[in-house]
């Protein structure tokens, strides 16, 4: 299905989402740890989907989100972590995390975060794509001038 690479300092952690990912029939191309070795061997492999448990959610953490996202911007970003509260979504998403993962892993609820984010995403593209032709028929001069002959 997609193409998933796993950030996460524990390897125990890393290896329980991976199992959840490839059972929902995701391909997992990678894991590892916060190192710059990870991080470059992530770009290179451009996955779709990265979950990433960036620790505490301080400014280290949020800066790796920012990172991600200029590195990635096509990825879809999933926040992993065992505490998310209404302050650590808002900042997250803000440097574009696209959705979340709760620890302790629930494979049901990993695989339908993933899948709900995903079918959120394409709708929303979906209302965009709609709208645009609505945007271009009031930019024609038409639109603008009932009098003007097409």
């Amino acid at each position: 299905m997609l193409r998933a690479y796993i950030l996460d300092n524990q390897a125990v952690a890393r290896n329980l989402l991976g199992s959840v990912l490839m059972s929902g029939g995701h391909e997992v191309i990678g894991d590892g740890n916060h190192s710059s070795t990870n991080l470059a061997k992530m770009v290179k492999l451009q996955p779709q989907i990265v979950c990433v448990d960036i620790g505490e959610p301080d400014q280290t953490g949020l800066a790796l989100l920012e990172n991600l996202k200029a590195q990635l911007p096509k990825a879809l970003i999933f926040l992993v972590s065992a505490r998310i509260d209404a302050e650590i979504i808002a900042a997250a998403q803000s440097r574009g995390v696209a959705g979340f993962i709760v620890k302790p892993f629930n494979a049901t609820a990993v695989l339908s975060s993933i899948r709900n984010t995903i079918l959120r995403i394409a709708s929303q593209a979906r209302s965009k794509q709609l709208d645009a032709p609505d945007l271009a028929a009031a930019a024609s001069p038409a639109a603008q001038d009932p009098n003007h002959p097409e």
